[in-house]
C-alpha cells in the first residue's frame, strides 16, 4: 500500500506539474512546489489536488501569517479552468474579505454549483472548530509564545500587562478569540486581537 501511494503521488504530481506548466497554480511561483490535496476530497486525484508553492502553502496551513499583498496574485488564479485551483482561489480571497481588492474579486467570480458547494464544505464543517488567530492571522496551538500589542489592564489583579511582553506556552480554551498564558505569575485570558505570535 506506501509503495502504490508513492507511485499515485508521483504520478499526481507528474499531471499537475504538466498542467501547471512547473509553476505554483495560485502565484505562478516555481520555488519548492509541492503537491497540495484541496479538502474534503475523497481519494487522492489529480482533479483534488493543485500544485503550490512553499509560501502558497506556508499561508494556508497556517504556519506562516497571511501576506495580503501576496495573495493578489489571486487576480489570475481565479480564471484558472481548474475546480481545484478555483476553489483555493475562492478560499483564499474569502479570508481576505477585509480588504477593498479582494471584496472586488469575490463580486467578480463565479462558480459552478457544484464547485461553489466544494469551495463552501469546510467553512461549513469548520465553523464549530474555527482556528485561533493572531491579529495577523496567524494560526495560534497550545505551547507557542506570543507578545502583546497594546498596554493591557488585568481586571482584579491589579497590574498592566505591557506591550511588547512576551507570554510563553499559551492554552487554548475552546474559544478562537481567546487565549490563556501567565502574566507576571498570574494565569490570564487575553484576546487573540491584541496578541502577535512570536517567532
Amino acid at each position: 500500500m506506501p509503495d502504490y501511494f508513492k507511485v499515485n503521488t508521483m504520478n499526481i504530481e507528474q499531471i499537475l506539474q504538466q498542467r501547471s506548466n512547473t509553476s505554483c497554480e495560485l502565484c505562478k511561483s516555481d520555488h519548492q512546489l509541492s503537491v497540495y490535496e484541496v479538502p474534503p476530497f475523497t481519494d487522492a486525484n489529480a482533479e483534488q489536488c493543485i500544485l503550490l508553492c512553499d509560501t502558497c502553502l506556508a499561508q494556508i496551513n497556517g504556519s506562516q501569517t497571511q501576506n495580503a499583498n501576496h495573495w493578489r496574485c489571486l487576480n489570475d488564479a481565479m480564471w484558472n479552468p481548474e475546480p481545484a485551483v478555483q476553489v483555493m482561489a475562492w478560499r483564499q480571497l474569502t479570508q481576505l474579505n477585509n480588504e477593498a481588492w479582494a471584496q472586488d474579486l469575490l463580486e467578480l467570480f463565479y462558480l459552478e454549483p457544484e464547485v461553489q458547494q466544494w469551495a463552501q464544505a469546510t467553512q461549513e464543517s469548520s465553523n464549530d472548530d474555527a482556528p485561533c488567530l493572531d491579529s495577523n492571522g496567524a494560526r495560534l496551538v497550545d505551547g507557542d509564545s506570543v507578545t502583546l500589542i497594546k498596554d493591557l489592564d488585568v481586571k482584579g489583579a491589579n497590574f498592566t500587562a505591557k506591550r511588547g511582553t512576551m507570554i510563553k506556552n499559551i492554552s487554548l480554551n475552546g474559544d478562537p478569540q481567546q487565549i490563556e498564558g501567565k502574566v507576571n505569575g498570574t494565569r490570564i485570558v487575553l484576546l487573540t486581537k491584541f496578541l502577535k505570535k512570536a517567532n
